[in-house]
């Protein structure tokens, strides 16, 4: 404890509105509870910290968190409270170290972002896919249809799907095997037609 700090706990000018705490009594109980963990304290950031040279600086952190903390209502345990602090204090630097300004990465491709698009050769396959699927549900009869949008679109279950559409719940079955009869028969003869 060679070079402890000297922390002034709860000046006047940083004393939250209605602390009902005392600077003395908050000093008392600083250098009461606290101070003797200090040992501990910096044994915990040193060993936490990947940086030990800056310990010195996270108890300072530490003290004046707990020292604010204290202001409205002392901590009882205090230790529990203060390696807690600490805890939340290292947590808070790891985030932060973990974040990369934008201002410090002057080549955004330097980040290796993954795009989220697909390659050109993948868009246009999936496009001619879609236009298929429109074409074969396009020949599909009216209910047919709406059945099957409501059911593999709008992924409605088939109580919702009679409900809606007025008809029974067998019916919408109905609708539907026949529907994907349809659109199988209508996608599998284009692609046999194509040979894709």
């Amino acid at each position: 404890m060679a070079d402890t700090p000297n922390i002034e706990c709860g000046s006047a000018n940083r004393r939250e509105p209605g602390a009902a705490m005392s600077t003395s009594a908050l000093q008392d109980w600083f250098v009461r509870e606290v101070l003797p963990l200090e040992a501990a304290l910096m044994q915990f950031l040193r060993r936490s910290s990947r940086d030990r040279a800056e310990a010195d600086d996270l108890r300072q952190e530490v003290y004046v968190r707990v020292c604010e903390a204290a202001q409205k209502e002392f901590p009882v345990p205090a230790r529990p409270f203060v390696f807690t602090v600490a805890r939340n204090l290292l947590i808070d630097r790891a985030r932060r170290n973990q974040i990369v300004s934008i201002e410090a990465v002057a080549d955004l491709g330097a980040l290796e972002i993954v795009a989220d698009e697909p390659e050109p050769d993948r868009s246009v396959i999936a496009r001619q896919q879609l236009r298929r699927l429109q074409s074969a549900l396009d020949r599909l009869p009216g209910r047919c249809r709406q059945a099957v949008i409501l059911r593999k679109i709008d992924g409605l279950s088939y109580r919702e799907i009679a409900i809606r559409m007025g008809i029974a719940e067998d019916t919408v079955s109905k609708h539907l095997r026949e529907g994907m009869y349809v659109l199988a028969d209508a996608l599998h003869s284009e692609i046999s037609e194509t040979g894709s």
